[in-house]
């Protein structure tokens, strides 16, 4: 917990990332594709607070924070409240939800004196950007993507919110400059349209205020394929319906145990590492192997002599020993609210003077009057 304790009482002033060029009609210069390196490499993430988190939001996230974090990337994590607004949710909930992804941000590992970490709507540019943003995007491009398409298929009337979902996750990423997102392969594509939303503005205006956000991919070890425990099949899942489907942070050794011993696989005693023949017992070695820093081959070797039933076990001890640091710090983070709410008030300080900088910028390009000072 130092690193917390220290963060409040030095918090470390970021250097303005951009070049500062008054609020002139030239406000903002032609910038190629070509220029786009010029950019200083800033990495961002957002995670929604909807639902309790399983080990696949913690090896494909929490845990890939760190890492980033640890390789030295200017790292900005925000928790998603706004995107959580598209559909019926309650009040409370959403601010507990809030509260308890910050805490296992910071149980994970995150130090908020070398990462930014935020909560959404606590930097009010994200929205006002968004507006700017919608100006350029069209409904038929918006309506056509196939997200939109599938949830909207579902409601009998469609928010408006819901259409203008991939625009504000362009905002977020744009009003910081970032020039890569961190991201799981399936989501690539929303990138798509922060892209698409660049080249418009700089065609409508001339000039180009943020770079090209690229996806930051995680590498290959499946830590964002983890398959449901009931029907390797499927991702596993914050929503599906069946519990047992997924390990949750908060889930203790005997869950975790019962959990891993119900999970689906097939009737070969052996271990062997088939996602296409043999995908429930391809999904035990890929947590073993997540769990314990192994390859595929290495987690096989390791169950050598084991029956299914018995590697199970082995499995469940692995992810019982990598999740108990983390459940033990959030545990401790959870009795100190005003702790985790000081560390969202700090980072949200240090993100609003960053995303001021740059809707300067924009608000300049579009032809906005500055602020009466």
């Amino acid at each position: 917990m130092e690193f917390i304790r220290r963060s409040i009482v030095n918090l470390r002033r970021y250097p303005r990332r951009f070049h500062y060029c008054g609020l002139g009609h030239n406000y903002c210069t032609k910038k190629s594709e070509a220029e786009s390196e010029e950019w200083p490499r800033r990495v961002i993430t957002g995670l929604q607070p909807t639902g309790a988190l399983h080990v696949g939001n913690y090896f494909g996230a929490l845990r890939r924070c760190v890492q980033l974090q640890d390789a030295g990337e200017d790292l900005m994590i925000f928790i998603a409240d706004l995107h959580s607004l598209t559909t019926h949710h309650n009040p409370q909930a959403l601010r507990d939800n809030s509260l308890e992804l910050a805490a296992l941000v910071l149980a994970a590992g995150v130090d908020p004196e070398r990462s930014v970490v935020f909560t959404q709507s606590a930097v009010p540019r994200h929205a006002e950007l968004c507006w700017l943003l919608a100006c350029l995007a069209t409904q038929a491009r918006l309506a056509h993507l196939p997200q939109y398409k599938e949830k909207a298929a579902a409601l009998k009337e469609v928010p408006l919110g819901l259409l203008l979902y991939p625009v504000l996750q362009a905002a977020d990423v744009l009003v910081y400059g970032a020039t890569h997102v961190a991201v799981g392969a399936d989501q690539a594509q929303h990138l798509q349209v922060a892209a698409q939303l660049v080249r418009t503005f700089r065609h409508r205006y001339g000039c180009q205020p943020f770079p090209t956000p690229r996806a930051l991919l995680p590498g290959d070890d499946g830590s964002d394929r983890l398959r449901s425990l009931r029907d390797p099949s499927k991702k596993m899942s914050k929503s599906d319906p069946d519990p047992k489907s997924r390990i949750l942070l908060t889930d203790s050794d005997d869950v975790i145990a019962l959990k891993i011993r119900k999970a689906v696989t097939d009737f070969t005693p052996q271990v062997t590492y088939d996602p296409e023949r043999r995908p429930g017992v391809a999904s035990l070695v890929a947590l073993h192997c997540l769990a314990g820093g192994l390859s595929a081959e290495e987690a096989v070797e390791a169950a050598g002599g084991l029956t299914t039933a018995q590697y199970k076990r082995l499995v469940a001890r692995a992810l019982a020993a990598e999740l108990a640091p983390l459940r033990a710090r959030a545990e401790s983070l959870r009795a100190k609210p005003r702790l985790v709410r000081h560390v969202l008030r700090a980072g949200a300080a240090r993100a609003r003077r960053r995303a001021d900088h740059v809707y300067a910028r924009v608000a300049a390009a579009v032809g906005l009057l500055p602020p009466a000072r």
